[in-house]
Formats: C-alpha cells, sequence, structure tokens
C-alpha cells in the first residue's frame, strides 16, 4: 500500500526538491551531516557536486537545511522535514512477513482493550525500534454490560462494573440502611434491566434521567440504585502504555546525558505524552489515516528533538483512542508510518471484534 504524495507547491523546484529529499533520505540513514560529495555519489541525479553545494545553500537560506558547523555538511530542519513528510515521502509497503509478524503478535489472547492496548505498545517498540505509544480507549466508549452487587457486610456492598471492552472495574458502597439478600438480588436486576449499555461514566446521569418512569418499588428500586452509584469514582482516567523508551538512548541524539535527562525526566509525565499524541492527530499531514508531528510542533519545552507518528483506531468505525512511536527527528519516517497506520487498522479489527457490532 502506498499513499499518494501532496502536489507540491511552487516554493521548491524540481532539482531542489530532489537534493532536499536526498539529504534527508541520507542523515535518517546514517546520522551523519551530508555534504555534496555523498549526495553526488549516494544518488544519481545528474548533477556536479558543485551545483548540489550550491542548491543546498539555497535550501539553507530558505530554512530547509542548517550546517551544524562551519566545515560539516548539512542536517534537515523541523521545516525541511515538515517538507519532505508532507510533499516527497513514499510510505513504504509493508512486506507480507512485516504484516504476518504484526498480526502474529496480537494471536495471543487479550481479554480486554487495557490488555489488548499494553500489547500494542510493546510490538510497536518492538519492531520500530523507537518507544511504542497506546493510548487506552476514551472513556465514552465504554458501555456498560453487566452490573454485579455482592455483599460484604450488612451495609457494605460490592460493586462489579464489565463494560464492553471487557474492562472489570470494581468498588465499594456503604448503604444507610442493611440490604438483605433479597433486596441486592433484586437491586442487581434493576440496574441491569435499567442501565445495560449506557455508558459507564454517566450511570447515575442516565437513571436520573429516567426517574419519572419508575413507581412503587420501582422508584424504591431507583433511589436505592442512586444511593449506590453516587458513590462510585466511575470517571477513570486515559492510560499510556509506554514501552521502548530506553531504545531512545540508542540514537546519537540523545548520547549527551544532559540531553538524555531532559527528554527521559518528560517521558514519566503521562499527560504531556498524551498530549503530544493528539497533537498529532489534529495536525494537518499528508496521509488522512496518520499523522506526524516534528520537533517543535509539538511546542512541549525540553522536546523539541522529538517526533512523534500516530493513527488513530476506532471500534465501530469511530474513534476512541490513539497509537504511535515516539523518538527522534531523525526517523525513518516512511517505514514506521506504514507500521503505525497497518497496527491501528488490525487493533480497530480486534476492539470491533471484541465489542460487537453497533446497535
Amino acid at each position: 500500500m502506498v499513499f499518494f504524495m501532496k502536489q507540491h507547491p511552487q516554493d521548491l523546484n524540481e532539482r531542489e526538491r530532489q537534493i532536499l529529499h536526498a539529504v534527508v533520505h541520507s542523515y535518517i540513514t546514517t546520522a551523519e551531516p551530508v555534504g555534496s560529495r555523498t549526495v553526488v555519489k549516494r544518488f544519481d541525479l545528474g548533477v556536479s557536486a558543485a551545483t548540489v553545494r550550491n542548491v543546498m545553500a539555497d535550501l539553507e537560506d530558505l530554512g530547509y537545511l542548517q550546517q551544524l558547523h562551519t566545515s560539516s555538511g548539512r542536517v534537515p530542519t523541523d521545516q525541511g522535514y515538515r517538507y519532505y513528510v508532507d510533499y516527497l515521502m513514499h510510505v513504504q509497503q509493508l512486506t507480507l512477513s512485516e504484516r504476518q509478524r504484526i498480526e502474529k503478535e496480537f494471536m495471543a489472547r487479550v481479554d480486554d482493550a487495557d490488555s489488548l492496548l499494553r500489547q500494542t505498545s510493546h510490538l510497536l517498540a518492538l519492531i520500530s525500534h523507537q518507544a511504542g505509544l497506546a493510548e487506552t480507549p476514551a472513556e465514552g466508549s465504554a458501555l456498560t454490560q453487566r452490573i454485579e452487587l455482592l455483599s460484604l457486610a450488612p451495609e457494605r456492598l460490592a460493586v462489579l462494573i464489565l463494560d464492553n471492552l471487557g474492562r472489570l472495574r470494581t468498588y465499594t458502597a456503604y448503604m444507610e440502611t442493611p440490604l438483605r439478600s433479597d433486596d441486592i438480588t433484586s437491586l442487581t436486576r434493576f440496574l441491569n434491566d435499567n442501565l445495560h449499555g449506557a455508558p459507564v461514566e454517566r450511570l447515575s446521569a442516565s437513571l436520573e434521567a429516567r426517574l419519572r418512569e419508575f413507581m412503587d418499588d420501582r422508584r424504591r428500586l431507583a433511589d436505592q440504585a442512586l444511593q449506590v452509584l453516587r458513590m462510585l469514582p466511575l470517571e477513570r482516567t486515559t492510560q499510556l502504555y509506554m514501552e521502548g523508551a530506553n531504545q531512545l538512548f540508542e540514537q546519537p541524539e540523545f548520547r549527551d546525558i544532559a540531553k538524555a535527562r531532559q527528554v527521559f525526566g518528560l517521558l514519566d509525565a503521562q499527560d504531556r505524552i498524551i498530549s503530544l499524541i493528539r497533537s498529532a492527530a489534529e495536525a494537518e499531514g499528508t496521509h488522512p489515516r496518520n499523522s506526524i508531528l516534528i520537533g517543535i510542533e509539538g511546542k512541549i519545552q525540553g522536546l523539541e528533538d522529538i517526533s512523534v507518528i500516530a493513527a488513530p483506531y476506532k471500534v465501530n468505525d469511530e474513534t476512541v483512542g490513539m497509537i504511535g512511536v515516539l523518538g527522534p527527528r531523525r526517523m525513518p519516517y516512511s517505514r514506521l508510518t506504514a507500521i503505525v497506520d497497518y497496527t491501528a487498522k488490525f487493533v480497530s479489527r480486534v476492539l470491533t471484534q471484541m465489542v460487537g457490532p453497533k446497535k
């Protein structure tokens, strides 16, 4: 599968685009500043080293390349990477063995969405050699499948809620008056009859909206049910699974201890990384199924040397979360974009099968 490229804008001519592509590709591969002779030797562009030097100087003036030292070759800027990703990059087609490897990793039985996403972050780290990211599904997608009440003491209940993503939540509720065994059975039946399919985070609100429907004994059960539900901290924060962050140490960009310490300190802040992959989803990229955020585009101090490739995963065609990889700006975007996209589609398929068709 090869994605389309955007139409070229008018600010670079064909020769400039060819040389920018050569520099970015060479730097991604070698992590070494790229000189004109390297471009001439490695890429059959049909131009002299002097011509390449002149074009590279022009690209530097335009902000696409920079020279780290006076006598060194040039490396891409964030603007150069962005132009490459948006206008020059062909997304590689995954080989059959790569697709089979991804699918094989998901053959192991997963009991719920959280374990699936944990496995996804591990898989992405394993295949990409970067940090693998997987955000747990948005809470709005968690619908109630089953509620069980168990007596722990005369006035204390265990409340078990199973959602459509296979996740089991357990809470404790304290009642104002003791409940008999028959009362607990009736209350359990009432909860399941009236709240099956309701959003877990809105169980109280869902029941309150229907109070006028209940009369006599059913109204008494509704009041008891609300007493239980209002005690439960049903709001659940989004989690981020991240594996393979240690692999960033292997990259030349992070061999500087001070820089590595700064980056890894920020990686411990889950909310910042979640913000980063959501920002990637909102970025206007070339490929509609995934997004790329490069360096300073993330607007998070300390992560200027980091890029993220992210793609949404869906349940019944509705986006419920993001997966992706995080690594240095000098990432093999072409290959990793294909890996993230294919994995996101596979996760979507597994989750949709787990949840079942939308009713």
